[in-house]
């Protein structure tokens, strides 16, 4: 298989990306102002220079650039080329992305990428949506990629990724904040076993178990989240998410007592 693909953002994802690109035959062109292209990857001086030639954009850079990548590549964007957004942008940028991109008539697909690259590379899931997302998916898939199409504006392949972020870092939060609280007051191996014993068990009740248990109990709850805050200050532990936990009680409390 054949093909020009540029990668905008050479970081830890981008350079994955374009490495097992130029590896399965395509012609990949790199760009990024801090990070030098990795062999195999022609070098080029700026997002349009990258985009010049070039029959798909994936855009790999950061939410905070993701605009000003894409009207800067534009410029050297071809007639058909496809713009695919890969950063983890919330659903609300892409939409605005799209926007300038179908301003220029340009293709344009928000990519999702739903597992961490490093060790998956070019097979990490990924989830496609807009107007370009089979066009995209066809190319990246022909080169050894693994993107899922989902019918849809862009904008719902984020909201998909970040749905799944609030639980997933949530829940990695928890996990962090409750062994270092633990590990300060000297059972870290006794919580561990315990947070293993837990997620080793848990099965399809154990969401509806967790739902159900936060409203009924939810006043209770609350002054309990309270004082885990309170001990986790005496340990000299930061309570950020007790604290969120302890909030997020007292505001389904008051739901429950206004239904």
């Amino acid at each position: 298989m054949t093909g020009t693909i540029a990668v905008l953002g050479l970081g830890e994802a981008g350079s994955a990306l374009a490495r097992d690109l130029a590896a399965a035959g395509a012609v990949v062109r790199g760009y990024d102002p801090a990070v030098p292209a990795a062999e195999g990857v022609v070098a080029t001086g700026s997002e349009a220079e990258a985009a010049d030639g070039a029959d798909l954009v994936l855009s790999v850079n950061s939410a905070s650039t993701a605009v000003d990548a894409l009207e800067a590549g534009l410029a050297g964007l071809r007639a058909g080329a496809a713009w695919a957004d890969l950063n983890t942008a919330s659903p609300g940028t892409k939409r605005r992305l799209a926007g300038i991109a179908a301003g220029r008539g340009v293709p344009f697909t928000d990519v999702a990428i739903m597992a961490p690259v490093p060790g998956r590379g070019l097979r990490v899931p990924m989830l496609a949506t807009g107007d370009a997302a089979g066009t995209v998916s066809t190319t990246l898939n022909s080169f050894g990629a693994a993107v899922e199409v989902m019918a849809g504006e862009a904008g719902l392949a984020a909201e998909r990724k970040l749905l799944r972020s609030v639980f997933f870092k949530g829940m990695s939060a928890a996990v962090v904040e409750a062994l270092g609280a633990a590990r300060a007051a000297g059972c870290e191996d006794w919580l561990r076993k315990i947070v293993v014993d837990e997620l080793t068990a848990a099965n399809a009740s154990t969401v509806d178990r967790l739902v159900d248990g936060s409203y009924r109990h939810a006043v209770r709850r609350t002054a309990e989240m309270a004082a885990a805050a309170e001990m986790l200050g005496e340990l000299g532990v930061r309570a950020d998410i007790a604290v969120a936990a302890r909030d997020q009680l007292a505001h389904l409390a008051q739901d429950c007592q206004q239904s």
